[in-house]
């Protein structure tokens, strides 16, 4: 289920070693929208290399997740991810180096461009896809689009292929295991709003639309189990940026919420900004109203931390259209902005002072610094931008063993069903909402799925 990383991954190596495969897939023409396609195309692990020693990427995602990982699908992670992406280039797919920085020693070629908005058209990701696509049929492999699964077949508690539609045709596929490598369910807006916010339409969907949940309600009915349902993977972006593409993906505003503070109606500040984007991401997700937030700052951060990542929001929001809220006074901001004034003005203040003294961790709510550390916001002009949380998949999904096999609620295997990528739990997520990074975590479960269901048919599993 699904053609993304870790389905096609997932195929070619099945086919490899001998198994017969069908990959279904919801999208329609041989450039089917998914995520990966999408992506930025930097296969790391917790930002560090995976060249890295298994026991350094290991403390690592531990570290990014504050713990959150299961060990032994960090240890999966951590000793398959070099061969994994060296068996990803044995098929052929290119890679370049960006030599200043140390994690990107794995970057599918050719890169994105320096812009805003949407560009996957012949970069990195869309020709790794379009590559496995075509080892699948070279070996014989199958490729059913326009495909979506309704439900399990089961025979003796024991998961044996797939109900699906195409075209108004029911489709039935009997197999000796199923893959759920759908991708997540952050396109799913009930189930958005039963895990991650009470309101899912101000929550921009910064991915393809395509992943819908539909492996994890199949699963469920088996009595699959779950874990880290209520985070994901995503970053701050412009709230403009919901009525217009040419804000999203990127540019974020991450940089300049971490340096600055984010505040809500009343001019306090609704988080630990030191967490990064991706934990404030979540908080603002999390909130009743998640469209009532702005970030402040001030000139210098626009002109220093405004333009330091690798499609800085300075100038490339402005580029794409963005409005910076400007004023020569904080009581001049709050009034633009709707926010109460005397209020920010103290919370800018309490916020300067614990800069210049080094007691950050004293402000309420506590502001953590060794991740991310704050500016002082005192060289007018003075700016804002209203935010909102842009999900680029969910962190949360079903609890797999170590063989990427599905678990239920007692620990016990759902026979015949394994998961990959971001429909898999308990990886990344956690309350500090964790990063591992997506594209390894595709790539590594489903190279390790298709090897752990070849063992099992040959030994007659």
């Amino acid at each position: 289920m699904g053609g993304g990383l870790a389905g096609l991954s997932a195929a070619v190596r099945a086919r490899q070693l001998g198994l017969s495969v069908a990959v279904l897939d919801q999208g329609s023409g041989d450039r089917y929208l998914c995520n990966s396609r999408y992506s930025g195309g930097i296969l790391h692990l917790a930002f560090r290399d995976v060249a890295d020693d298994p026991a350094s990427l290991r403390a690592a995602m531990s570290e990014a997740t504050s713990g959150f990982i299961d060990p032994s699908l960090a240890t999966l992670l951590s000793e398959n991810a070099l061969r994994s992406v060296h068996w990803l280039r044995d098929q052929g797919i290119r890679f370049i180096r960006n030599p200043q920085v140390v994690w990107q020693r794995w970057v599918l070629a050719p890169p994105r461009a320096i812009t805003g908005g949407l560009d996957w058209e012949g970069r990195g990701p869309d020709l790794a896809l379009r590559t496995l696509l075509a080892k699948i049929r070279e070996l014989g492999g199958e490729l059913a689009l326009e495909t979506r699964v309704g439900q399990a077949l089961v025979h003796e508690g024991r998961c044996v292929g797939v109900r699906a539609l195409q075209g108004g045709r029911e489709l039935v596929y009997e197999a000796g295991a199923v893959l759920v490598a759908d991708g997540g369910f952050q396109a799913n807006p009930d189930l958005m709003k039963a895990h991650v916010s009470p309101q899912p339409a101000g929550v921009l969907q910064r991915n393809s639309g395509m992943s819908r949940g539909d492996g994890l309600r199949m699963a469920a009915a088996l009595g699959a189990a779950t874990v880290g349902m209520e985070a994901f993977y995503g970053h701050l972006l412009v709230q403009e940026a919901l009525s217009n593409p040419k804000l999203w993906p990127y540019p974020q505003v991450d940089e300049i919420a971490c340096a600055g503070v984010v505040v809500d109606p009343h001019g306090k500040r609704i988080a630990d900004e030191g967490l990064g984007g991706v934990y404030l991401a979540n908080q603002i997700a999390h909130r009743d109203n998640p469209l009532d937030c702005h970030v402040i700052f001030d000139s210098a951060i626009w002109d220093v931390q405004g333009r330091q990542s690798r499609i800085p929001a300075n100038p490339h929001l402005l580029r794409g259209g963005a409005t910076l809220v400007e004023a020569p006074t904080l009581t001049a901001l709050a009034a633009r902005i709707g926010v109460n004034a005397s209020a920010l003005e103290q919370t800018v203040t309490a916020h300067n002072h614990a800069v210049a003294d080094g007691t950050a961790a004293n402000l309420e709510p506590s502001r953590s610094a060794n991740k991310h550390a704050p500016a002082p916001i005192a060289k007018a002009p003075f700016h804002a931008f209203p935010i909102c949380a842009g999900i680029t998949h969910t962190a949360g999904g079903l609890r797999i063993d170590a063989q990427t096999r599905v678990l239920n609620s007692q620990g016990g295997v759902v026979a015949g069903l394994h998961a990959a990528g971001a429909a898999v739990g308990g990886i990344e997520g956690g309350p500090q909402a964790g990063y591992v990074g997506g594209l390894m975590k595709a790539l590594v479960l489903g190279v390790v799925a298709a090897e752990q269901v070849a063992n099992q048919i040959k030994q007659g599993d």
